[in-house]
């Protein structure tokens, strides 16, 4: 059997699609698995022991340049995104079954999906009905995706994040300090409701608990890296990391602070402690279906303005979840039967 995925979007998003590759991987063992990425998020599955082939394509991805790439004949094509670009890539396959989910509330798309697919899922996700229903529930997206392996046949469910980190990540941060605190900075933190000058004032309040303090970056945040940098108020300073190095960053840190970004799902795939500022907008559904998953963890909501009391209020929230959580990692190390 030859199975061929396809997850072309965001680096945070294929981590949340490891499980279902592993999944996939578990429920048919002998098959061949190929997964179709896009060059910019291919880092998130670099060595997953799951996939037998891995066909990294240019943005922006067209379906002919997948199609080319592909060298057999498949089975079974899935789309683990809710993207057109995905169930085009899946269509171009010509496999007899083609799966992927969409929307409740994306009409179009539901009835356009049924020109790419054979089978289509439906996920409760809507962002309007989350904002004036408290109520409203939606599924992390991890178990989102994993409906399409059961769509697909598969009964031998995998739940836990993949990345892959080898001695060689490891390696390249052994300098930084273990069991730190570590901020990483995403554009997001000098958006609406924050601001570089409000990070700056939040790494001061942070080194009160008397732990390393450690920031990544990527190129979203190099900008606000310099200001931190001149600032003085960090002990080291990382950026521009290979994925698995930033991963082995992560993995030796006492808890991760972030904005919605991949670092969420990152900490959470090393099994780390997070404390993740969402949105004002959308928080509902945002902090439900992108959580971290299945780590201790507390999710806050950005101010919907950046106003001096809203940023101290914002601020102290992140200190006292910093503290519960740090707290609590503490109580488990000295009491592992808790």
């Amino acid at each position: 059997m030859n199975i061929v995925l396809s997850r072309t979007d965001r680096v945070g998003d294929l981590v949340l699609s490891t499980p279902a590759i592993a999944s996939f991987r578990r429920s048919f063992p002998q098959a061949h698995i190929a997964l179709v990425c896009s060059e910019y998020n291919r880092a998130a599955v670099e060595g997953n022991p799951d996939l037998d082939e891995l066909i990294a394509i240019a943005p922006p991805c067209e379906p002919d340049s997948a199609k080319r790439a592909l060298r057999r004949p498949y089975d079974l094509a899935v789309a683990l995104a809710p993207r057109f670009n995905d169930f085009r890539i899946v269509a171009a396959t010509e496999a007899p079954r083609r799966i992927g989910y969409t929307y409740t509330r994306r009409y179009i798309a539901r009835l356009a999906s049924r020109l790419f697919l054979t089978d289509v899922a439906i996920s409760e996700a809507d962002p309007r009905r989350c904002e004036v229903d408290p109520r409203c529930v939606v599924r992390h997206e991890v178990d989102q995706v994993l409906t399409l392996v059961e769509l697909a046949g598969g009964q031998s469910l995998y739940r836990d994040l993949v990345i892959a980190i080898d001695d060689a990540d490891r390696e390249a941060v052994a300098d930084v300090p273990a069991a730190a605190i570590t901020l990483h900075l995403g554009h997001r933190w000098a958006t609406s409701g924050s601001t570089i000058d409000s990070v700056v004032r939040l790494l001061r309040e942070l080194r009160g608990f008397g732990r390393p303090i450690v920031v990544t970056f990527g190129d979203d945040g190099a900008s606000i890296a310099e200001v931190v940098r001149d600032a003085g108020v960090a002990d080291v300073l990382v950026g521009q990391l290979s994925f698995g190095a930033w991963a082995a960053a992560f993995e030796k840190s006492a808890l991760i602070v972030t904005v919605d970004t991949a670092a969420t799902h990152v900490a959470s795939a090393v099994r780390r402690p997070i404390v993740v500022l969402f949105e004002h907008r959308y928080f509902r559904l945002n902090s439900q279906e992108w959580s971290p998953y299945r780590v201790p963890s507390a999710v806050l909501r950005k101010p919907s303005l950046a106003t001096e009391d809203s940023l101290r209020a914002s601020r102290g929230q992140i200190i006292d979840a910093v503290a519960g959580l740090l707290s609590h990692a503490e109580d488990l190390s000295r009491y592992p039967d808790v």
